[in-house]
C-alpha cells in the first residue's frame, strides 16, 4: 500500500512507485499533464501509464515526498491546473474482520500535473477543527487549500482489503470479497468526481494490469463518516466491535444549506451505520438507516429557538420524490420501519408538527402494506421530557416486533457459512437527524447485540464491560456525525455514553446549541461550496478524463448520434405578472387571465403555468424587512382552482395541475403550476432571492427566481420588481443589473446558466412623455406613439439592460396606472403617465412567443399581462446512450488492425559490466568464462552453461529437460562443507575478476 511520490522536471509528470518493489511487482503508475493541440484554455484531460518496474528510468525521477505516501484519491481541477490528490498520513483504526483493516485518512496533499509553483505549499496548518473556511484573499495560498482541510479533516476512511461502501452482507450477498470488481456503491463513495478517470482507465486495461495496478495499491476508495473498534475478552472468546456510518454523498452538505429530499429521491445527512462484532467462530452485523423527512422543506433565516420551516411544494409535487426515495430503500433492504421522531405539538414547536404531519400523509399514500413500509411515531420531547429518557424503553416495546422479524446478519466465522440475513431496515429520523435519532439508533443497537449475545456472555460483568464499550463507541458516532453536519458534537451524547444526564451535561449541550447557531448561520456557506467541489456538483466542473484517442472519437459519434438515445417534447408555458397594489382576493374570477388563450384553441393545456405577482403585500415599513406568505398561500389556493375547474365537462380527462413551487420576497412572489404527469421530469427545482431596496438590504424591490431542469433543458424564471419614478431609470439598469450578476442558485448556477429564461415582472419603466401629451394618445389607442417614447424599448436597444433578451410585439393598452376598481387611468393628484410597467421578456434558442396580451382583472391599479410559449426539451435516456457508448467503443477497438506478434525469444540475462586492467585500445582482452557452482549436476549430453558470448538456446535444438534423480544432495549453501570441514567462503569456486580496462 505504501509508495513513493516522484516527480518528473520535464516533461513534467508524477508517479506512484511501491516501497518494496520485489514484494509487490506491480509496476508504476504515471501520471501527466495531457497536451491540447488546440488553443482550448481548460484542459481537463491527463495521461495515466501503468509500466513495469523494470522499464521504470529511476535516473530521470526524484522523490517529491520525502515519508511514503498511501495512494492517490483522484484528479481534480482548480483554477485551469490540474491537480493530483495524495493520502501522505493515514492511522490504522483496526480489523472488522481477520484481512479487513480500515485506515483513516489524516492529510492529504495536492500536487499540479500544469506547473511546479505549488510544489512546496502543501503544508498547511494542522488544525482541522478550526472553523474558518473561507479563504483569505490577502493571504497567498494553495488553490487546494480548502480541499485539502476538508480531505484532512479525520472523517475519511478508505481501505485496500475490501470495499467499504458497503456492508457486511452485502459484500457476502455479492461476493465481493475484494476490491478486483470495483463495484462500489456510488451513494458512500465520496471521491468518485475524482478517481472516475482513473476508474475508465483501470476499466479499459487487460485483466493482468488491473491486478498490477490493484496490488499496488495505487488507487485510493474513501468513505466519509465514522469508523470505531474495540475489542473484549470474555476469557476464553476475542469480540472485534465496530461501528461503521457512512455519510451518504448523493445530497451532501450542511446543516441549513442542505434539507429534505430532491427529486432523485435522495435525502440530506442519509448515514448507512452497521454494527459489527467478530470473533474466531462467528461474525454478527446489525444495520441501520438514517436521513432527513423526504419533503421538500427547508429553513430560511435565523433559525434559533423554534424551526422555522417552509414547505417547499405541495404535495402532489412531492410525491413522486417520495416514491423514489422509498422504492430505493425497498430495494436495498426488502423491508423499512419509519422511526419518526418529530414532535406533534403545535404550540411548542409548530415547525416541526407541520412536517411531521406532512411526512405520515406521504408515507400512507405510498400504499405499501405495514409489513413492507411502516411508520412508528414517537415524540421524544414530550415523552421523555425533563431528561427522562428512560421511556425510551416504550420506544424499544413497540419496535420489537419489528425487530424480531427483520433480525440481524450470522455467520460462521470458520467457513462463511451464512446461518441468518437480515430483512429490513429501521430508518430514523428526527429534525435534523443527530441527538434524539442517535440516542434511539444506540438503544436500538443494544438491544439487538444483547439478544445475540445472550448465549455467549454467560458472566454479567462481561456484558456490563460489553455494553459499556457498546455505548462509548456510539456516543463518538454521534459525535463524529453532528460535527459533519451541524459543525458541533451531538447533544445528549451524555445520555448515550453513560445512562445519565447531569446539569454539567444539560450546561454543555447549551453551550453546543449556541456554538451551533453562530456555525450554522454564518460559517456554512464556506463548508458547502468546499464540499460540493469535492464532489463536482459546481457549475462549470467537469471531471478530468485519462486521455484516449478512442474515447474522443466516440465522443464525437455520440454527439453526432443524439437522436438515437433522446427524444424531443413540445411544452407549451404560460407566463404572466400582476401587480396586486397591496390588495388581497376579493373573489374576482381569474379566468380572463389564467384561462384567456381557450378562447382560441379550446384544446390548448399549457404544461407549465408561471406566475409572478408583485405587491402581493402592502409594502408598509413592517412588512418590508419580513416576508408574510399568508396572503400567498390564498392566491395559489385561487390559481389551483382557476386551472383544475377548467378540466370539468368535456375536459375531464384532463391532466390535473399541481404547485411545483413557490417563494417570496416581500412583495414579489413567484408560482409555478405544473401538470401532474409532467412531475416525473423534473429535477433540481432551486429558488433564491436577490434584494435591491435600500442598498440590498430591504426587500421592498429586487426579485425572486426559481429554476428547474424539464429532461436535459434547463429553465429560469424570475419575478421582479424595479425602482419606482418617472425619471429613475439609471436606478432602473442598476436593479437589473445587481439582479442579473448577484442572484446566485447554489453550486454556482446563474441566470445566464439556463437554455430559457423569462422575467414575470414589474420593471416600472415610463413613457418619456409629459402627461397632457400621453393621455391624448391613450385615448385615441395610439399605442405606437407611445411605444416610440418607452424608457425599456429605449434602453434594450441602446444596449444598457437585458442584453440578448427579446420582447414580443405589444399590441394591447398600457397597463399601468388605474384609479382602483375602474377603466380609467389615475386621476389623482400625481395623475401619473400610461405606461407598459408591467413586461414580460425572455431568451432562448428554442423559445417561441405564441401570445402577448393583456387580461381585464379590476382589483388592482394595473392591468395583468400573459405570454404563451413554446418550447422543445430534450429527454435523454442514460441507460441507451451508455449502452450506445460502449458498443461504439467496442467497434472503434476492434476495428483497429493490429498486427499479429511474433512470440519474442527470452529476454537475455542481465549482463554486468567487466571490470578489466588498462589497455591499448586497440587491443580487445577475450571474455573468460566464469566458474559457477550450480544446485543441479548435469550430464555430457546437457549443453554447456551459457555465456555472454555462447546462449544454448539459440541453436535452435529443442530445449533439454533436467534429471533430477541426480540432482546433488549437497547444499551449497550449507553453513560449512562438510567433506573438507572448511568455512562457507572457503568452499565456494573462486570466479575470476578483471580489472576495467
Amino acid at each position: 500500500m505504501e509508495s513513493h511520490l516522484l516527480l518528473r522536471e520535464s516533461p513534467r509528470a508524477l508517479s506512484l512507485r511501491p516501497t518494496v518493489l520485489e514484494e509487490t511487482p506491480s509496476g508504476v503508475l504515471v501520471l501527466e499533464q495531457h497536451e491540447r493541440q488546440d488553443a482550448y484554455p481548460l484542459n481537463n484531460k491527463a495521461v495515466a501509464t501503468l509500466i513495469s518496474s523494470n522499464d521504470f528510468e529511476d535516473a530521470r525521477w526524484r522523490i517529491l515526498n520525502a515519508r511514503p505516501v498511501f495512494g492517490c484519491l483522484g484528479l481534480i481541477q482548480v483554477d485551469g491546473e490540474t491537480f493530483v490528490a495524495i493520502v501522505t498520513d493515514c492511522q490504522s483504526m483496526g480489523r472488522v474482520r481477520p484481512g479487513e483493516e480500515v485506515y483513516r485518512i489524516n492529510t492529504v496533499a495536492f500536487y499540479s500535473l500544469s506547473s511546479a509553483k505549488y510544489d512546496n505549499m502543501n503544508e498547511i496548518g494542522t488544525d482541522w477543527d478550526n472553523d474558518e473556511w473561507d479563504s483569505d484573499a490577502a493571504t497567498l495560498q494553495h488553490p487546494c487549500a480548502p480541499l485539502q482541510k476538508l480531505l484532512s479533516s479525520g472523517t475519511f476512511y478508505f481501505t485496500p482489503d475490501f470495499d467499504l461502501t458497503r456492508t457486511v452482507q452485502a459484500r457476502m450477498a455479492s461476493n465481493a470479497t475484494s476490491l478486483a470488481a470495483h463495484a462500489f456503491d456510488t451513494h458512500f463513495l465520496w471521491n468518485r468526481f475524482l478517481i472516475s478517470g482513473l476508474l475508465d482507465f483501470r476499466a479499459k486495461l487487460d485483466k493482468k494490469k488491473q491486478m498490477d495496478l490493484d496490488r499496488g495499491g495505487f488507487l485510493v476508495f474513501a468513505i466519509r463518516g465514522y469508523v470505531g473498534m474495540t475489542t473484549i475478552k470474555d476469557g476464553h472468546e476475542k469480540y472485534d466491535v465496530s461501528i461503521l456510518s457512512k455519510l451518504s454523498c448523493k445530497r451532501a452538505g450542511t446543516r441549513f444549506n442542505v434539507r429534505g429530499v430532491d427529486d432523485n429521491g435522495h435525502v440530506a445527512n442519509f448515514v448507512e451505520t452497521e454494527t459489527v462484532v467478530c470473533s474466531e467462530r462467528t461474525c454478527y452485523a446489525f444495520t441501520q438507516i438514517r436521513g432527513s423527512v423526504p419533503l421538500f422543506w427547508e429553513q430560511q433565516g435565523m433559525q434559533l429557538v423554534n424551526h422555522k420551516i417552509q414547505l417547499g411544494r405541495g404535495a402532489d409535487a412531492t410525491q413522486p420524490a417520495v416514491k423514489r426515495h422509498v422504492d430505493e430503500l425497498l430495494q436495498r433492504y426488502d423491508a423499512v420501519c419509519c422511526v419518526n421522531l418529530l414532535s406533534t405539538d403545535k404550540e411548542r414547536n409548530a415547525g416541526e408538527a407541520t412536517l411531521d404531519r406532512a411526512f405520515n400523509v406521504a408515507i400512507q399514500r405510498l400504499g405499501q402494506p405495514p409489513d413492507v413500509v411502516a411508520m412508528v411515531n414517537f415524540d421524544l420531547h414530550a415523552e421523555c421530557r425533563g431528561g427522562n429518557y428512560e421511556n425510551l424503553r416504550m420506544l424499544m416495546t413497540m419496535l420489537r416486533h419489528r425487530s424480531d422479524a427483520f433480525g440481524f446478519f450470522l455467520m460462521d466465522a470458520e467457513d462463511n457459512r451464512l446461518i441468518s440475513t437480515q430483512h429490513g431496515v429501521f430508518r430514523t429520523n428526527c429534525m435534523d437527524c443527530l441527538d434524539r435519532t442517535n440516542m434511539v439508533q444506540s438503544e436500538l443497537s443494544k438491544r439487538m447485540i444483547t439478544t445475540f449475545l445472550a448465549n455467549k456472555l454467560k458472566d454479567p460483568m462481561y456484558m456490563d464491560q460489553f455494553l459499556t464499550m457498546h455505548a462509548n463507541l456510539w456516543a463518538e458516532n454521534g459525535d463524529a456525525l453532528s460535527k459533519i453536519y451541524a459543525g458541533t458534537g451531538a447533544l445528549k451524547s451524555a445520555y448515550t455514553r453513560t445512562g445519565k444526564v447531569t446539569l454539567m451535561n444539560v450546561l454543555s449541550d447549551a453551550a453546543r446549541s449556541a456554538n451551533r447557531f453562530y456555525i450554522n448561520n454564518f460559517q456554512d456557506k464556506g463548508r458547502q461550496e468546499i464540499i460540493d467541489q469535492l464532489l463536482g456538483k459546481n457549475q462549470g466542473q467537469r471531471a478530468i478524463v485519462i486521455y484516449d484517442p478512442i474515447s474522443d472519437s466516440v465522443s464525437q459519434l455520440m454527439q453526432a448520434r443524439i437522436q438515437d438515445y433522446s427524444t424531443q417534447q413540445t411544452l407549451h408555458v404560460f407566463c404572466g405578472t400582476y401587480n396586486l397594489n397591496g390588495k388581497s382576493f376579493k373573489g374576482e374570477k381569474l379566468d380572463p387571465w389564467l384561462l384567456q388563450h381557450t378562447k382560441w384553441d379550446t384544446q390548448l393545456d399549457p404544461d407549465i403555468y408561471v406566475i409572478g405577482f408583485q405587491e402581493i403585500v402592502e409594502l408598509s415599513p413592517q412588512q418590508v424587512m419580513a416576508t408574510d406568505a399568508e396572503k400567498r398561500t390564498v392566491w395559489e389556493q385561487q390559481i389551483e382552482r382557476t386551472l383544475n375547474s377548467h378540466r370539468g365537462g368535456a375536459s375531464s380527462s384532463r391532466t390535473k395541475y399541481v404547485l411545483l413551487r413557490s417563494n417570496q420576497l416581500v412583495g414579489a412572489a413567484l408560482i409555478i403550476f405544473i401538470k401532474e404527469s409532467h412531475v416525473d421530469h423534473i429535477r433540481n427545482v432551486e429558488t433564491a432571492i436577490k434584494k435591491t431596496g435600500m442598498m440590498g438590504m430591504a426587500g421592498n424591490k429586487g426579485a425572486v427566481a426559481i429554476r428547474m431542469d424539464y429532461g436535459s433543458t434547463s429553465f429560469c424564471f424570475l419575478a421582479a420588481h424595479f425602482a419606482s419614478g418617472q425619471s429613475n431609470v439609471p436606478d432602473r439598469n442598476a436593479d437589473f443589473h445587481t439582479i442579473n450578476q448577484g442572484l446566485q442558485f447554489s453550486r454556482g448556477r446563474s441566470i445566464d446558466s439556463h437554455n430559457n429564461v423569462i422575467w414575470v415582472s414589474d420593471f416600472n419603466y415610463r413613457v418619456s412623455l409629459p402627461n397632457e401629451e400621453a393621455r391624448p394618445y391613450a385615448s385615441q389607442g395610439n399605442i405606437e406613439a407611445l411605444l416610440n417614447k418607452d424608457q425599456l424599448i429605449r434602453e434594450m436597444k441602446d444596449g444598457n439592460v437585458f442584453q440578448g433578451y427579446q420582447e414580443g410585439q405589444i399590441t394591447f393598452m398600457p397597463t399601468y396606472k388605474y384609479d382602483n376598481g375602474t377603466d380609467v387611468y389615475d386621476t389623482s393628484e400625481k395623475q401619473r403617465v400610461p405606461g407598459w410597467t408591467d413586461r414580460i421578456l425572455y431568451k432562448g434558442m428554442r423559445l417561441r412567443q405564441t401570445q402577448y396580451a393583456r387580461a381585464e382583472l379590476f382589483t388592482s391599479d394595473h392591468r395583468p399581462v400573459l405570454a404563451l410559449f413554446e418550447t422543445e426539451v430534450f429527454m435523454v435516456d442514460q441507460a441507451a446512450k451508455s449502452k450506445l457508448e460502449k458498443d461504439l467503443y467496442k467497434r472503434s477497438l476492434e476495428s483497429i488492425q493490429v498486427p499479429a506478434a511474433r512470440t519474442p525469444p527470452p529476454p537475455a540475462l542481465p549482463r554486468r559490466k567487466p571490470t578489466l586492467p588498462p589497455t591499448p585500445a586497440s587491443i580487445t582482452p577475450p571474455m573468460a568464462t566464469p566458474t559457477i557452482a550450480t544446485l543441479i549436476d548435469v550430464s555430457d549430453d546437457y549443453p554447456a552453461p551459457s555465456t555472454d558470448q555462447a546462449k544454448w538456446w539459440d541453436n535452435g535444438t529443442s530445449l533439454p529437460k533436467a534429471n533430477r534423480l541426480r540432482a546433488s544432495s549437497k547444499n551449497p549453501f550449507h553453513a560449512q562443507d562438510t567433506s573438507t570441514n572448511l568455512p562457507l567462503a572457503a568452499s565456494w569456486s573462486s570466479i575470476p575478476v578483471f580489472s576495467s580496462p
